[in-house]
């Protein structure tokens, strides 16, 4: 890649840097901003859109630059990320919610337990875990999955993390590595990869992935922590107060809908490759993220909601309830758009790619590392994607369809490295399933760990033969 398509590529994101700090002080004000990120979430326990924005501003002044500046930046930042994936992760927590409300999704439990049992099981729940995570946000499957992981360790007498170890791998794995979540949605747009490769190179990365890190580890695990289920009311469950409930088939189907049409749509690229061909400028329309997952929602009214009896005003109400949880993910999506944005305009993505040019690390390798470490340091996976898509964004611009992609599952990988006491979701898993800290580390924290090495593993893999 040549120094002048360099400047191009970053002509996209801005015209010219709001400081002229050298790359010494630029570095300094790139680790200034994310330590007040840091200290913020962890130490002051402040919301992290909060966070982000104040780190945006603290990074523009340790850079130098005008303040009036660093706003426009951090706001037009925020505006083009939230009007790039804020509809998506919209429609993705309505497509959830449906599923939830209306039984499908304890239709999809029910069905698989009936047919699996002894050794299987471990299996089934990642099964059940990973095509319900498709459309939910990790924090609503766990809490859609603990009642089904109680009853089946209780029913069946398993160890707990025989069934929740490969229930957790399930969700964790779809959230960190398939679209429409929002990491890697957010990594997609900020690095400018193809939706519809990510999506089928991150499944091809998934399957081995949640293999190894549900039912292989579940039976170390099982022996380091053996608990029983936890004495508990378990919550009632959705269907248990409806009459019917939508059927097994249709309500797969529903599921997979969005993605059967963005891998559809990626298959036509391929295919035809002319984006003038009346075809491949049908699929680029029916295949696009909005259409496909605004298809599911209209779809799921019918297939999950009417077949539950929902009346016109029910399916309303469940619409709205999906879309006010989400409120807080969609300002910490912005924010960490807003301080992508700040990193590129401050001249950090020219500083990366000048400094790169004496590294012998991979920009795959580099991507994960830094989604590590700030995954280490705040603990949130969407931070770490957000931030490390922001500051390797840069290097993408060489890269071909397919390694960019990569560089995207590479950092959505390293986002979900070693969850410990910084992370919601560990303290939830503590709770949810009565652990103390040393289990849960021992149990849910090693599997983030082998999620992450392992998924970072095989991107470097693919990245030698595609």
């Amino acid at each position: 890649m040549t120094r002048l398509s360099v400047e191009k590529a970053l002509a996209a994101d801005a015209v010219e840097p709001i400081t002229s700090a050298g790359h010494a002080q630029l570095g300094i004000a790139v680790l200034a901003g994310i330590a007040v990120i840091v200290l913020l979430i962890t130490r002051f326990k402040l919301h992290a859109f909060l966070a982000l924005t104040i780190g945006s501003l603290a990074l523009g002044a340790f850079a130098g630059a005008p303040l009036d500046k660093v706003i426009l930046s951090f706001t037009a930042g925020l505006g083009s990320t939230v009007a790039g994936v804020g509809v998506l992760i919209a429609l993705g927590a309505i497509l959830g919610k449906l599923l939830a409300d209306s039984g499908g999704a304890d239709q999809i439990v029910d069905t698989i337990l009936a047919k699996a049992g002894g050794r299987a099981m471990p299996w089934a729940m990642v099964l059940i875990a990973s095509v319900i995570g498709l459309p939910l946000f990790f924090e609503v499957g766990i809490v859609l999955l603990i009642p089904v992981v109680l009853m089946v360790a209780k029913r069946g007498n398993y160890s707990l993390m025989r069934i929740g170890i490969p229930a957790l791998a399930g969700l964790s794995v779809m959230h960190g590595l398939i679209p429409p979540h929002p990491g890697p949605l957010v990594a997609i747009d900020a690095v400018g990869a193809n939706l519809g490769v990510t999506l089928a190179l991150g499944v091809l990365v998934a399957v081995p992935t949640v293999v190894i890190a549900g039912p292989v580890f579940s039976k170390y695990a099982a022996r380091w922590v053996d608990v029983a289920a936890p004495d508990r009311m378990i919550p009632q469950r959705a269907s248990e107060e409806l009459e019917k409930r939508p059927g097994f088939g249709v309500t797969i189907a529903t599921v997979l809908l969005p993605v059967v049409l963005m891998l559809s749509k990626a298959l036509v690229d391929i295919i035809v490759d002319d984006p003038t061909h009346s075809v491949q400028r049908v699929f680029d329309v029916i295949g696009s993220p909005l259409i496909a997952l605004l298809t599911a929602v209209i779809v799921g009214m019918f297939t999950l909601g009417r077949a539950a009896g929902f009346t016109k005003e029910r399916l309303s109400t469940t619409v709205e309830k999906s879309l006010a949880p989400i409120a807080g993910i969609l300002l910490i999506v912005g924010a960490g758009g807003g301080f992508k944005q700040t990193l590129i305009d401050s001249g950090v993505g020219r500083m990366i790619l000048d400094i790169s040019e004496d590294w012998s690390i991979p920009a795959l390798l580099l991507g994960w590392l830094i989604a590590v470490a700030i995954r280490l340091a705040t603990g949130s996976a969407t931070v770490a994607t957000i931030s490390a898509a922001g500051l390797v964004a840069p290097l993408a611009a060489d890269m071909s369809t397919a390694h960019t992609s990569l560089l995207v599952l590479a950092i959505g990988a390293g986002s979900l490295f070693f969850s410990h006491v910084n992370d919601a979701g560990f303290w939830l898993v503590k709770e949810y399933f009565g652990l103390s800290v040393g289990q849960t580390i021992k149990t849910w924290s090693v599997m983030e760990t082998i999620i992450s090495v392992v998924g970072g593993g095989l991107v470097l893999l693919l990245s030698l033969v595609i």
